[in-house]
Formats: structure tokens, sequence, C-alpha cells
């Protein structure tokens, strides 16, 4: 006697599940790649250049060059997270607090601030598109989940330095520095690295060749905390352990 046959809506769902734990799987086979391999693009970077095509954007010019971690002044790993995300060497890719403190400002119907952290603007960057819908937001803190479990801190401090945009078409450290210094990454000093960071996270509304008030501004105060924070040494501190007192 042959098999009785599965019911339809059975091997619909057997068929479901096989593809997404084959997108599960492939989506981690592409994170663990990555912590090795430096990523050629990004989704974030494809979009632009497809939104400049499409909209004839006169003035759009792509520039975008990998640097590794050693090729780049310790200045800008530490300007970044002094700017974007203090927390960065001990939280484990999302802040609870800035989070918490996003949701209480939003019921207070005050502006709506961004609680991102470095590591999921890397797995926004990396693998997703721009907008606000709950699917958006739920595959970013899937990858990032992903990427804090698969890189070190020090990959990806060192990919997001290397893909996110810092001027109109301009992506990562190492074409910022042609661009806007005229020098290689590794000669980049505290006040340039500053700039950087102080404009985002709106670079073609901030630039850093034409610094406006706010930038400047912004420039000294993450300069300030660049030092409060202790300098390079900082990215490497060991996270503190609870109950321990000075």
């Amino acid at each position: 006697m042959s098999p009785t046959p599965r019911p339809l809506p059975f091997r619909i769902a057997r068929f479901v599940g096989l593809l997404i734990l084959a997108w599960l799987a492939l989506s981690w086979l592409v994170v663990l790649i990555l912590r090795f391999v430096p990523p050629w693009t990004s989704a974030m970077m494809m979009e632009r250049r497809v939104e400049a095509f499409v909209t004839h954007e006169p003035d759009f010019s792509f520039r975008h060059r990998w640097v590794p971690w050693d090729a780049v002044s310790p200045q800008v790993g530490l300007a970044m997270v002094a700017g974007e995300d203090q927390k960065f060497p001990f939280h484990h890719g999302f802040d609870i607090d800035a989070i918490q403190d996003a949701i209480d400002a939003s019921d207070e119907g005050k502006r709506l601030r961004g609680a991102s952290t470095i590591s999921q603007q890397v797995a926004k960057n990396l693998f997703l598109w721009n907008g606000r819908s709950f699917i958006r937001k739920g595959l970013e803190a899937y990858f990032t989940v992903l990427i804090e479990a698969t890189w070190p801190k020090r990959r990806i401090l060192e990919v997001y330095m290397n893909i996110v945009e810092l001027g109109n078409g301009i992506y990562g450290v190492g074409a910022a520095s042609d661009v806007f210094y005229h020098t290689t990454p590794d000669r980049l000093g505290a006040i340039q690295a500053a700039r950087l960071a102080a404009v985002l996270p709106n670079p073609r509304r901030f630039r850093v060749d034409a610094p406006s008030a706010y930038v400047q501004k912004r420039t000294a105060w993450i300069a300030q905390q660049m030092e409060q924070l202790g300098g390079p040494a900082y990215l490497t501190r060991p996270a503190p352990v609870a109950g321990r007192t000075r």
C-alpha cells in the first residue's frame, strides 16, 4: 500500500518552515563570512546609488574605499563611539536605557529620538533599507543579535567606520579622509575625527568641509567626550562588574 499523502496545509507549512530555516542558516553564514571578509558594498550604498540614478541627481558622486582597522587612526573609532554610542564597548547590541528614554520622550509628546546603537546601525546599513516599519525593525534586531554573537566589538566598529555615510555619496573613513582632509585615515587627529562623527546621523544636511555652527559645536562636544572617556583605550576597556565599587 502506498503511504497516505499528507494534507495540503501540512505540506505548505512544511515547505514554508524549510524556507525559513534555510533563510536563517544563509543569513548567519553571510554574517559569519563578513567577520573575516570586507563587505564590498552595503544595502544602503546600493539603495543610494539606485536613488541617484533614478532621480538623475546631477551632483551625486559615489566614493567608497575599505580601510582595515590598523590603517585607521584610533581617534576615529573613539570619536564615533563618543558621538553615537558611548556604551558600545559594554552592551550586547541594544542600549536598553536609551530605548526606554526614547519611549518616555515619545509618551510625553516630545520629538522622537533615535536610540540605535552602532551595532544596530551596522545591521541596518549592511543588510536593510531605509524606513520605520515593524518588519524592518524586527530584521534589524535579528541581524544585530547575529552580529553581536558572531563578531568581536573591534570588527563591528571597523565595519561601521567603513560603511557609514559621511557625506553625500561618501561612504567610510577611507573616502572621507581623501575627500575632506586630503590625507590617509591613519593621519587623522582628534578634531578631524570628531568632525566626521559630528555630521552623523545626517551627513547630507551637515557637512564636514563646510561646518555649520551646529557641527562646530557638536565637534567640540565630541572632542570633549573623547577626552573624558580616556582616549582610545576606552574602546578596549573591560565591561564593569556589577556591584564593584571604586
